[in-house]
């Protein structure tokens, strides 16, 4: 079972969650509603309404007089949105925090609260109350400390999906989609060790990301999605002599996904395919493991990469950057990554 997303009607928000309260998130989110005011009326923050307020101070210095400070409008309920007064910054108090945390510092609090942020947006997404979902990152450590059971964002929103549909989590099957501006690449295994993506790379973990894939962007309007599948070994295995994974695996999820219509190449040498799809030659680059595809993407554009989950039953992306623990109460994080995820959630063909 795939999970086809409902795209909502455009009248409806975008959930922003907060993200870790201890990283940079809340200044992100308060600095990118000053540099895009009109973001006031399609997003609603779910959030800590006393952490964010306090981001907003530390990223006023920037500004001058009235025009830098944000005025935050709190909501019980989605339903409200159409009545956020103008100029105002939306948000809904989706966690419990006895007092901002600490800067810069994992703690289970940061993690629990990061956590029920989530859950919100997740759930107003499978409930038909918002248009998508974007996220602030997150700590993984924290997340841990509150004594959740996810190692990050995908799994967790895998799991709540595949709660409200009422299904095994492995009926959701979910892949994350790393993008920048001309290259996206996306990944048949992510939060696992490098041993364990390794016994990943098997034939049917390679055949659903390509049909996760080619649905992705087929829904995104492009007819026939021009998919490259990396190799594992050094140059594609060279014939077996580095490895026999692109002979007896990889080529065989390939030849499979031709017969099924699509458009599918490879596998081709790792060191020059995420370079090939940058000129042009491929719509998306399907990588074997979380590092061989997030490299790339981040050192062709961390500033505005997305994170895009594909296979879940509605819109989710995030800035491709974590919570930058030493930026953190600085003002100084860039809002180019959050500003492109919530483009991407709004409607970009990079969702």
């Amino acid at each position: 079972m795939t999970a086809t997303p409902t795209f909502r009607r455009p009248d409806l928000p975008v959930v922003l969650t907060m993200g870790d309260p201890a990283g940079i998130g809340p200044e992100i989110i308060a600095q990118a509603m000053r540099e895009r005011p009109a973001l006031r009326r399609q997003v609603v923050v779910a959030g800590d309404l006393a952490t964010l307020r306090r981001a907003a101070a530390l990223t006023e210095s920037g500004a001058s007089g009235a025009a830098s400070a944000l005025m935050w409008a709190e909501l019980e309920h989605l339903d409200q949105f159409p009545e956020v007064p103008a100029g105002c910054v939306a948000m809904v108090q989706a966690c419990h925090i006895s007092s901002p945390v600490p800067l810069g510092q994992i703690s289970a609090q940061a993690g629990r609260a990061a956590a029920d942020c989530i859950r919100f947006a997740a759930q107003a997404a499978l409930n038909g109350e918002a248009r998508a979902v974007v996220t602030a990152p997150i700590h993984k450590e924290a997340l841990a400390a509150a004594g959740e059971p996810f190692p990050g964002h995908t799994e967790m929103l895998q799991a709540l999906a595949a709660a409200h549909l009422g299904v095994d989590v492995s009926r959701v099957p979910v892949r994350m989609m790393l993008s920048c501006p001309g290259l996206r690449t996306v990944l048949v295994s992510i939060h696992v060790s490098l041993r364990d993506a390794l016994a990943a790379v098997t034939r049917e973990q390679i055949a659903e990301t390509l049909r996760i894939t080619h649905q992705h962007f087929r829904q995104l309007g492009i007819a026939s999605p021009r998919l490259a599948v990396s190799g594992l070994n050094p140059h594609a295995g060279e014939g077996g002599l580095f490895g026999r994974e692109e002979i007896e695996v990889i080529g065989p999820a390939v030849c499979e996904a031709r017969a099924a219509g699509m458009d599918c190449s490879g596998p081709h040498a790792p060191d020059t395919v995420f370079m090939r799809a940058r000129q042009g030659a491929f719509d998306v680059v399907i990588a074997m493991y979380h590092d061989q595809g997030l490299i790339p993407v981040k050192l062709f554009g961390l500033d505005d990469g997305v994170n895009t989950t594909l296979g879940l039953p509605f819109v989710r992306t995030s800035p491709d950057h974590g919570t930058a623990f030493d930026l953190a109460g600085t003002g100084r994080a860039s809002t180019g990554s959050l500003l492109a995820a919530l483009d991407a959630a709004l409607g970009s063909d990079r969702a």
